[in-house]
């Protein structure tokens, strides 16, 4: 009998000035590898519709996109931002039911930020200027080479069975105050939370790196995503 395969909503991208949502292929492939089915979620659902989303699909996965806006966490923009305030407000919704349902949930890059921003912590609005360092995070193609460590802690030091592991880095914000919801779960070597985890839910699990760019070649990425899947089958 073939094991039946959750349904993973993905959230998309949205170029606002094409009017183009999107999705990069390498988030609905690593669903797939991990045996998930991906799903695109619409981006400009009705607060009714996410709350059926919510209650639908079995896992969410938030991905990475444009910056955070500042508002959200209650500063202004330096300047330093490229903001999608429509995924923002959308995400934020979609979070917010998902929680309320314990779905399971993975982030990665903006979706930790807008997870952490969404739940009350803050993030460095831009890396270079202000948290200077000698650890590259934003590397050059191609993305399937690693190109730090992170130090893990919590559940998923216990779910990898490692003290560090070799990430991919694409970004230029970063969490800075962490949500009172959430627990760090990883630091890169210049001190910056590279993952969290929130207590007391079924998976509740986001990254900085991009594992869907190393999986294929990289057995701790796969592991994420296969982790995912099935707690998204639980």
């Amino acid at each position: 009998m073939d094991i039946k395969k959750p349904i993973i909503g993905v959230t998309p991208q949205w170029n606002a000035e094409r009017k183009v949502v999107r999705i990069l292929p390498e988030y609905l492939d690593a669903i797939s590898a991990a045996g998930g089915i991906p799903v695109v979620l619409p981006l400009f659902a009705e607060p009714d519709t996410i709350q059926q989303l919510a209650d639908s699909f079995d896992g969410f996965l938030f991905t990475g996109g444009p910056d955070v806006s500042p508002e959200l966490y209650g500063e202004s923009d330096r300047g330093l931002c490229v903001v999608s305030p429509v995924r923002d407000a959308k995400e934020t919704q979609l979070l917010k039911a998902v929680l309320k349902e314990d779905k399971p949930v993975l982030g990665i890059c903006r979706g930790i930020q807008i997870i952490n921003a969404a739940l009350g912590g803050t993030l460095w609005q831009d890396i270079p200027s202000e948290h200077p360092s000698e650890i590259v995070h934003r590397q050059e193609k191609p993305y399937d080479n690693t190109v730090h460590t992170v130090s893990l802690q919590g559940k998923l030091k216990e779910l990898l069975g490692k003290e560090t592991i070799h990430v991919n880095s694409r970004h230029h914000q970063a969490v800075r105050i962490l949500s009172p919801k959430l627990s760090p779960a990883a630091f890169s070597p210049d001190g910056l939370i590279e993952a969290v985890e929130m207590p007391g839910k079924r998976f509740f699990l986001a990254v900085q790196w991009h594992p869907e760019n190393l999986y294929p070649k990289n057995a701790d990425a796969f592991l994420l995503f296969e982790s995912f899947i099935n707690a998204c089958r639980e």
